[in-house]
C-alpha cells in the first residue's frame, strides 16, 4: 500500500482539533508524537475488558492481563528485532538510561574511568552521565562536533584510542532532537569494538534512539549495541512507557543488576537476603507494571510496522528537505544542523525536524505568534543547554514530523513566518526617489 500522509492523518483524532480558530498544524511530534485511534483504543480495550494485575492471581482476568503483557513485550520486542528476554520496559528514555547508570555503571566504574558522551546530547544522556562520573570519581568526556553539528569519526575515534584502558563507557544519540543529524553510530560501534579488543576489556556502548525510533528501521542484533534505550511516547504510543534493550551477555552475567526493588522481581525473599527472578524480563519489572500502556505502545508498533519504517523514514526525509528548502527562502532565517550531504554521501543525514533562528526576534517569541496561528512548535533550548551554548545560541525554534505531517503543514509554518515579520520587523521603509 502507497504511504499517504494525508490518509494516515484520519486515523489522528486530535488533528481534527482547531487552536485559536484556526485548523490545528502539529509539528511539535520530537517532544511527543500524536496517538492513533488504534493505540487509544488498545489502552480503552485493556481498561474495559481485561484490566487486573499480572502473575499474581489464578482468576481468568489475571490470566488475561499476564497474557496481554506478555503480547505486548513480544511485539515491542520485534519492532527492534530484539528478543522479549532482552526487552526491560520503563517509563521513558530517561528512566532507562537511569538504569543503566545505576544498574551498570556504578556497579562497573572505578575511579578515573571514563565516560564519553557527545556535545549533541539531550540532557537526559549527558547530565545522567555526568553524575555517574561524580558518584564513581570518574571522568566525562565530551567528543566535539564541527560546525554543521556533525561529529567528527576520525577525530571521535583518536579521542576515544587516547584514552585506552580508562575508556569503559561511550553513550551517543543515535538521532539529535535539536539538529536531526543522524549520528554513525554503526561506526563508533566498530571504533569501540576495535579498541575493547586492543585494551582486552569490554568498552560499553549506551545508544540513545529516542528520536531514531519514531523515523528509521532499528535491527538492535546487528547494530551490535550493549544498551539502547527508547521512548513510546515519540513514536505514536502512550505517555509513561519506554524501554531499554540489553545485550545477552550483560544480563545473563549479571553484570546489568536491577536498580529498581520491590514485589514481582523476586523469587524468595528471606530475613538476611532476597533472591531475584532468574529471567530478565521479571528481575528488572518491581511492583506493577503498566499493561494498558505495554498494550498502546504494541499497538503503536504495530501501526508503524504496517506502514513500513522504510517508507517512514522515507516520508521524513521528504518532508526534512521541504523544510529546509522552504526556510532557505527566508533571509531571515538561519537554519541549525546540516543542509547539504557528507561529501559522498548519497543522502542528507538527518530526519525529523527543523530547527532555526529568526534573526533579530527571540524564539519563544516566534513560537508564540506562530501559535496564534494555530501552528504548534518547540521553542527553547530543546534540553540541549551544551549544543547550544557552544554555539552560542540563546534559544531556537524547532519544527518536529511525524508520519501525519504534510508539505501542507510546512506551508502553514511558512505563513506564519509572515506574520512574525510583520509583528517583529513591519514593512520596510519606503526608498526616497
Amino acid at each position: 500500500m502507497a504511504f499517504s500522509a494525508r490518509d494516515i492523518r484520519a486515523d489522528f483524532p486530535i488533528l481534527d482539533r482547531r487552536v485559536h480558530n484556526q485548523p490545528l498544524v502539529y509539528l511539535d511530534s520530537a517532544a511527543t508524537s500524536q496517538k492513533p485511534r488504534q493505540v487509544i483504543e488498545a489502552i480503552n480495550n485493556y481498561y474495559v475488558h481485561h484490566n487486573a494485575n499480572v502473575h499474581r492471581g489464578v482468576h481468568v482476568l489475571s490470566d488475561e492481563s499476564t497474557q496481554a503483557w506478555q503480547d505486548s513485550r513480544q511485539i515491542i520486542a520485534g519492532f527492534f528485532s530484539a528478543d522479549p528476554s532482552q526487552l526491560i520496559l520503563t517509563r521513558n528514555a530517561t528512566e532507562s538510561l537511569n538504569g543503566v547508570a545505576y544498574g551498570w555503571a556504578d556497579h562497573n566504574l572505578e575511579p578515573e574511568d571514563v565516560i564519553a558522551v557527545t556535545h549533541m546530547e539531550h540532557h537526559a544522556n549527558f547530565v545522567v552521565w555526568q553524575q555517574a562520573a561524580k558518584r564513581n570519581n570518574a571522568r566525562l568526556h565530551v567528543l566535539d562536533i564541527d560546525e554543521q553539528g556533525r561529529l567528527d569519526l576520525e577525530k571521535a575515534a583518536a579521542q576515544l584510542a587516547h584514552w585506552g584502558q580508562r575508556l569503559k563507557l561511550v553513550a551517543l544519540t543515535h538521532v539529535s532532537n535539536t539538529t536531526g543529524v543522524v549520528n554513525p553510530v554503526e561506526e563508533v560501534i566498530a571504533v569501540c569494538r576495535r579498541l575493547e579488543k586492543k585494551a582486552g576489556q569490554p568498552i560499553r556502548v549506551v545508544v540513545d534512539g529516542a528520536q531514531s525510533a519514531p523515523h528509521l528501521p532499528v535491527d538492535f542484533q546487528s547494530l551490535d549495541v550493549d544498551f539502547f534505550v527508547f521512548s513510546g511516547h515519540k513514536m505514536l504510543g502512550p505517555m509513561g512507557v519506554g524501554g531499554l534493550l540489553v545485550k545477552h551477555d550483560l544480563l545473563t552475567s549479571g553484570q546489568l543488576r536491577p536498580w529498581l526493588f520491590g514485589g514481582g522481581m523476586i523469587s524468595a525473599v528471606f530475613t538476611d537476603r532476597t533472591d531475584f527472578h532468574p529471567q530478565p524480563d521479571e528481575r528488572f519489572t518491581a511492583g506493577t507494571p503498566d499493561v494498558a500502556s505495554a498494550a498502546g505502545l504494541a499497538a503503536a508498533c504495530r501501526y508503524l510496522q504496517a506502514l513500513g519504517m522504510d517508507q517512514v523514514e522515507a516520508w521524513d526525509r521528504q518532508l526534512v528537505s521541504y523544510a529546509l528548502e522552504r526556510l532557505g527562502e527566508l533571509p531571515e532565517i538561519e537554519l541549525i544542523g546540516p543542509t547539504q550531504a557528507r561529501p559522498g554521501a548519497v543522502q542528507l543525514d538527518r530526519v525529523g525536524s527543523v530547527a532555526f533562528l529568526y534573526r533579530g526576534v527571540h524564539a519563544h517569541d516566534v513560537a508564540q505568534v506562530l501559535d496564534s496561528e494555530g501552528v504548534e512548535v518547540r521553542s527553547g533550548h530543546h534540553c540541549t543547554m551544551p549544543l547550544h551554548l557552544k554555539f552560542g545560541w540563546q534559544a531556537t525554534t524547532r519544527a518536529s514530523f511525524q508520519v501525519y505531517s504534510t508539505k501542507q503543514d510546512i506551508d502553514r509554518l511558512l505563513d506564519g513566518l509572515s506574520k512574525v515579520k510583520q509583528i517583529f520587523v513591519g514593512p520596510r521603509p519606503a526608498v526616497a526617489p
